[in-house]
């Protein structure tokens, strides 16, 4: 019966693939690919060739309906992101939720995310979390500050590079300069590192600098 696969991909070390990601990526009909060239890269280093199509952001809503005919007509796709698994901060709900609604059958792969090693390794409780991805960039931003000031369980973030220090600068001034936080970047990679300490202190090391690699950024709740 054809389907629609959520298959995650490494988010850097190319060995993170699972045995299971791979026979999939093998069987479908097509790889929808948030970035052709990135996952053409992958495909082409695990010796699969499958035909790819362009699945974004920019284009998901408009092409969501054709998907889900093609799947009804036979067709098996496999959906990928340029790293990690689909769905989280990158495209993969609306089709998930146009699939479900249209009676196709969805079928999610375990596999890498950046925030759980992350979350596991900055020390910080984790048997409760919240998750809330990337801050609003404008609109709204001081009331989510605000409202996680207050979050009793550990905060995951994900941020650019080139927005770091501005974030860890307000997290100090709305959650305070003490709140225990840690940044990891370039996860499974050759230069990863996670860096533990204060808001504050935070802040100012990475202030110190040029930051490179996606960051994800854990905060200790409120106590």
């Amino acid at each position: 019966m054809s389907k629609l696969y959520l298959v995650p991909t490494p988010i850097g070390n190319l060995g993170d693939i699972t045995l299971r990601a791979l026979e999939v990526l093998k069987q479908v009909d097509l790889v929808l690919a948030e970035d052709t060239r990135k996952s053409g890269i992958l495909l082409k280093h695990f010796q699969i060739s499958k035909p790819v199509q362009s699945h974004h952001k920019f284009n998901e809503h408009r092409t969501l309906e054709s998907l889900v005919q093609r799947i009804q007509g036979g067709v098996s796709m496999a959906l990928i992101t340029d790293a990690g698994t689909p769905g989280i901060s990158d495209p993969g709900f609306l089709l998930v939720r146009e699939c479900i609604e249209k009676g196709v059958a969805v079928e999610t792969l375990p596999g890498a995310t950046a925030f759980i090693p992350a979350l596991v390794n900055s020390g910080l409780p984790s048997d409760r979390f919240i998750f809330e991805g990337f801050l609003p960039q404008k609109k709204g931003r001081q009331t989510k500050l605000k409202e996680l000031s207050s979050e009793p369980r550990t905060i995951i973030l994900y941020e650019s590079p080139f927005r770091l220090v501005k974030t860890l600068v307000q997290l100090s001034e709305y959650f305070g300069p003490e709140r225990k936080a840690s940044v990891s970047r370039e996860l499974t990679k050759i230069h990863e590192e996670t860096v533990r300490g204060t808001l504050g202190w935070l802040a100012e090391h990475f202030s110190q600098g040029v930051v490179k690699g996606e960051i994800v950024l854990i905060v200790d709740g409120f106590k």
